[in-house]
């Protein structure tokens, strides 16, 4: 299936049936009065995550969605019949954006999440709603409401825990099939990846996370340059960034420092919170240096590169210490997660004392004689 991460749609919400305004007739019911019945209320129009939808294909092709309006009302106190509300099913992670006003409508993060994209029109009023002792034989009605109508835009941020950055023919791909259960195209020629690829890694049978894989970066890519600068949105949900090196790159005149320095400054370039994100440093394709000239190659390396923050060495060809990066990786995603639990734990603790803390001096609280 091809894989599809940005559309356009149209929404357009059923309208509400119009009031009616009628009067009994029956033979022995004389004066019976008024006996319109109100309107039916018109579809809405929802979205649901679905876990099992992966990409957003259906709405590149399928523009638009309407609902239904409601039926009139009839006489003998008959009310319309509401219609149907549209459910339209996308993945988890989908950002929905007003297309006009540019406000976030909502973003699917759960699966089974749903939200409202376009309210259907209420229903309108029957002439029995407009009885009373003085107007004993009303003949207003409303018409039923219109249903609202938006164009969206729908922007697919995959939910992965980490994320992989790195030139073409880094080696990202030959990774993410090392180390989990995706098998994504490898060759030996630059954009061999053309779409994002998500990968389950599994530490243990009941530990595991999320890895992702987007094309890779070129210098330009902030303004359009390459493909990677299009799929840069799906990390912008991970908790930690994998940055890695090609240090045997095949051609002699290319710099991996050059090209690493490149690679954060595009990353700079599209947007800061996302380079401030925790990154470690990955060099990879040791297997091809020599062993005896590998801990010249990374010295060197690193100290023209400047980097001062977590290093990992690998050969994600020969699994050489891939599994010593899993593990240091879960760990950080773990830390990281009861950091977060205790913060939420802290800050509930803080609000109910906030609650509890009666003043003894507040009149408000005085026990009156």
């Amino acid at each position: 299936m091809k894989f599809i991460d940005e559309a356009k749609i149209e929404v357009i919400a059923g309208n509400g049936g119009n009031g009616c305004a009628s009067f009994c007739r029956e033979k022995f019911r004389p004066f019976g009065g008024p006996d319109g019945g109100d309107g039916g209320r018109g579809g809405s129009i929802w979205a649901i995550a679905d876990r099992n939808v992966n990409t957003l294909v259906d709405y590149r092709y399928s523009k638009m969605h309407k609902a239904k309006d409601g039926e009139p009302g009839r006489g003998a106190d008959c009310y319309g019949k509401g219609a149907e509300d549209i459910q339209l099913r996308m993945p988890v992670g989908t950002l929905i954006i007003d297309n006009t006003s540019g406000e976030i409508i909502a973003d699917l993060t759960e699966h089974g999440q749903i939200e409202l994209l376009a309210k259907g029109g209420e229903g309108g009023w029957g002439n029995i709603h407009f009885k009373t002792s003085t107007n004993r034989a009303p003949r207003q009605k409303t018409e039923g409401k219109e249903g609202e109508r938006r164009e969206l835009r729908l922007e697919l941020k995959v939910l992965a825990d980490v994320g992989l950055l790195g030139m073409p023919n880094a080696g990202k791909s030959t990774f993410i099939s090392a180390v989990s259960n995706a098998r994504p195209k490898i060759a030996d020629y630059p954009f061999t990846t053309l779409h994002p690829n998500l990968g389950v890694v599994r530490v243990s049978h009941e530990r595991s996370f999320v890895i992702a894989d987007i094309p890779g970066l070129i210098e330009g890519a902030a303004e359009g340059a390459g493909l990677g600068h299009q799929f840069l949105r799906h990390l912008q949900r991970t908790g930690l960034l994998l940055h890695i090196v090609d240090l045997a790159p095949f051609e002699a005149n290319v710099d991996p420092v050059k090209e690493a320095k490149a690679l954060v400054k595009e990353l700079k370039k599209y947007d800061e919170a996302l380079a401030d994100k925790p990154r470690w440093l990955v060099l990879n394709k040791l297997d091809v240096v020599p062993a005896d000239e590998r801990k010249t190659v990374v010295k060197d390396f690193l100290k023209r590169f400047g980097w001062k923050g977590p290093v990992f060495e690998i050969s994600a060809l020969s699994h050489e210490g891939t599994q010593d990066l899993v593990n240091a990786i879960y760990l950080h995603l773990e830390q990281k997660k009861h950091e977060e639990q205790r913060a939420e734990e802290t800050q509930m603790t803080e609000e109910a004392r906030g609650i509890s803390s009666i003043d003894p001096d507040d009149p408000r609280f005085k026990i009156l004689d």
